[in-house]
């Protein structure tokens, strides 16, 4: 009776959030709903058994922490300042202003750590310098979809901190595995709209003679005032991480205090700068938590119905072997995008796939980071597409959902290949966590 319960659990989230009701609700009434099967009148001392835990989780501290100095670095018009450093040294090359949003992507999803927040800000930034230029809108679009679904790649990303905390792994180990992979990610990228726009110069007509011939003395002030700062406090944040000098939390807390700096630095904060950036901190920082509650009581009750032993017999009595298990898992993962946002499938398959692909001997930083890349590139795939929908939301009327879409599949493409590349080279996320110092 209750494995029958738990195979149910799926359809009924699913049921619920094509319903329209917000996936943290939709996992939260699941979650309960099914629950009374097990702990009847006791559910209730349960749920709060649950947000007891997550609440008081260490680690989860540091989410705000991070989205703070994200909020603070965009309302400063830092994110301004680096791309303009950006473009001043990369726009002679073919389609420079299309790699310098991916740069600008980058480094500010190494300092925001949270997806769709880089997305919505370069986006404000990057679509009128392009569309000035008479780039091609299906480019732009790609583009910077493609550069906003780094979030969930470059530490220190916030998916990296909660898929840590709940396969019970390092995050410095987590964060050093990803690296390569986000480095090989934003280098196809790059190379993509290096190519297309030498085989069609068209789609990314160039800068005057004017505007790049910026004395070296202009480019290295700027570079020393924009750039630089924004570096340091990435490595500042990473750094301790990965030297394991500092927990996670402790680093966020240098991050939101240097992004603070810096913003007085550039004479931009105020009382109003700061208002708003809490006001988003805490409008994120509740969401993210609403879900973290919602997945976990999922998970948990998905578990003691007997949904974790179905699955894991399910895949014994397969036979798939590592490589099947590994493609099964992430052929899930990818479908969940399509319904679910980052944070809630996590939260849902990480707790079951963890023991399987643990008992199958299976490299468990190597598959997460496959896991990684396939929620980004879900990120990026159509009906869903949550980087489209965040796009629209900047993006000028004439950016119609079907330019969008045509713009993201190339980009879409690089992402499997990317995938492909660290499933038949494990090394290239399992190198650095046992190279680097404080592991």
């Amino acid at each position: 009776m209750l494995p029958a319960a738990a195979a149910l659990m799926f359809p009924a989230l699913f049921i619920l959030v094509f319903a329209g009701i917000p996936v943290a609700f939709s996992l939260l009434a699941t979650a309960f709903g099914f629950g009374l099967l097990a702990f009847g009148s006791k559910m209730g001392i349960q749920s709060l058994g649950v947000i007891e835990g997550v609440s008081t989780n260490y680690l989860f501290a540091s989410i705000p922490l991070f989205v703070f100095m994200g909020a603070v670095l965009e309302r400063s018009g830092i994110a301004r300042r680096l791309f303009q450093a950006t473009q001043y040294w990369v726009g002679w090359m073919p389609g420079g202003l299309a790699v310098a949003a991916i740069l600008i992507c980058t480094i500010f999803a190494a300092s925001a750590g949270v997806v769709g927040a880089v997305e919505v800000v370069v986006g404000i930034m990057a679509i009128p310098a392009m569309a000035r230029y008479g780039y091609d809108k299906k480019l732009i679009t790609g583009t910077i979809c493609a550069g906003g679904s780094l979030g969930t790649m470059v530490p220190p990303s916030v998916i990296v901190i909660i898929y840590a905390s709940v396969a019970q792994m390092s995050v410095g180990k987590l964060f050093a595995g990803i690296i390569i992979p986000a480095l090989l990610m934003v280098g196809c990228f790059i190379a993509y709209i290096v190519v297309q726009c030498i085989l069609d110069p068209a789609k990314a007509p160039g800068l005057s003679r004017q505007e790049l011939a910026v004395p070296l003395a202009e480019k290295l002030k700027v570079t020393a005032t924009a750039l630089l700062p924004g570096i340091v406090l990435i490595f500042l944040v990473l750094g301790t991480i990965l030297a394991g000098v500092a927990s996670p939390t402790e680093a966020a807390a240098v991050g939101a205090l240097g992004a603070i700096v810096l913003a007085l630095l550039y004479r931009q904060l105020t009382v109003r700068l700061l208002i708003e950036a809490l006001t988003v901190t805490v409008k994120l920082s509740t969401m993210i938590a609403f879900i973290i509650v919602g997945g976990t009581l999922f998970t948990s009750i998905f578990i003691v119905l007997g949904g974790g032993v179905l699955i894991s017999d399910g895949v014994h009595d397969l036979a798939l072997g590592q490589w099947g298990i590994i493609a099964l898992f992430l052929f899930i993962v990818f479908l969940a995008g399509f319904v679910l946002d980052w944070t809630s499938i996590v939260l849902i398959v990480v707790p079951i796939f963890a023991p399987i692909i643990k008992s199958a001997g299976i490299d468990e930083f190597w598959f997460a980071v496959l896991v990684l890349i396939t929620i980004q590139t879900a990120y990026l795939t159509p009906p869903m597409a949550p980087s489209i929908f965040y796009l629209k939301g900047v993006a000028p009327a004439d950016y119609t959902y079907k330019l969008m879409y045509q713009g993201v599949i190339p980009f879409i493409v690089l992402q499997l290949l990317v995938l492909a590349i660290v499933a038949l080279v494990p090394w290239t996320a399992s190198y650095l966590p046992t190279v680097m110092v404080g592991f």
